[in-house]
């Protein structure tokens, strides 16, 4: 059971990195800055939420894996904020 564990563990985490990675290409190959902002506001939600995950299932159920799922909810919830106000700065400063 332990090494199903670890290896359902260690894809979410290489999910998490892929998606990290293809939100760091998108970073520098999109010219327009909402189109950046998208692509690092998916680093956030998508790859931050199957790092931890990943994480989670490997430390296994205690205290640790409780504040992470509370920083997953932390980074759900302000990362779609930040991102509207910077867009909502970006649109009314380039009039």
């Amino acid at each position: 059971m332990e090494i199903i564990q670890f290896i359902v563990g260690a894809l979410f985490i290489l999910a998490g990195l892929v998606v990290a990675c293809i939100a760091v290409i998108g970073n520098y190959k999109f010219k327009f800055v909402l189109n950046r902002m998208h692509a690092a506001a998916l680093n956030d939600t998508l790859g931050i939420l199957f790092v931890l995950l990943g994480l989670i299932i490997l430390n296994g159920w205690n205290f640790t894996s409780l504040k992470m799922f509370v920083l997953i909810c932390f980074f759900w919830m302000a990362s779609p904020v930040t991102s509207h106000l910077l867009a909502r700065l970006e649109i009314t400063t380039n009039k």
